[in-house]
């Protein structure tokens, strides 16, 4: 039974990879098709991660700064899901994955989102919050990559 339940958990992140593939192809309708049809199929109630991620690039996919935002906001409740699964269950879905390495990116993504609908004072809860959750990261060019798009944000942040 697990491994059947490993198998499927499998088959639902590959469909998310081909679909991320379709959006970064630059295939933004596509990738909103497959993405909202694999949300239906997983439901506001389906495994956290798969909801996180989902959810996380369903809003990337977004042309609508709202869309993205509440897209966005799904993503973060999903991670706060996995947080209460425990690490024993996440890794059975990726070995190296750290729900508190996945907070950085939430929070600076929510950050974006509300610059662009001009609400900069709960851009800054989320910066600040990206920044609380930093150390979650390796000195990477991932951990790099989140830590400079942090200091560009703010950087925008203060001469609006």
């Amino acid at each position: 039974m697990e491994q059947q339940e490993a198998s499927s958990e499998d088959v639902v992140m590959t469909r998310i990879g081909q679909a991320l593939m379709l959006l970064h192809g630059g295939d933004r309708e596509e990738a909103r098709n497959r993405f909202g049809a694999l949300w239906a199929e997983i439901g506001e109630h389906g495994d956290p991660l798969h909801r996180c991620t989902l959810a996380h690039y369903m809003a990337d996919a977004q042309d609508d700064a709202g869309d993205e935002l509440a897209w966005d906001l799904r993503a973060l409740a999903a991670a706060d899901g996995l947080g209460r699964l425990g690490q024993d269950r996440l890794d059975a879905h990726h070995p190296s994955s750290a729900v508190r390495a996945f907070y950085p990116s939430l929070h600076l993504n929510l950050a974006a989102d509300y610059v662009k609908l001009h609400r900069p004072d709960a851009a800054r809860v989320h910066l600040d919050r990206a920044h609380a959750a930093l150390d979650a990261l390796a000195d990477d060019a991932y951990g790099n990559g989140i830590r400079g798009a942090l200091d560009r944000l703010e950087r925008r942040l203060e001469g609006a």
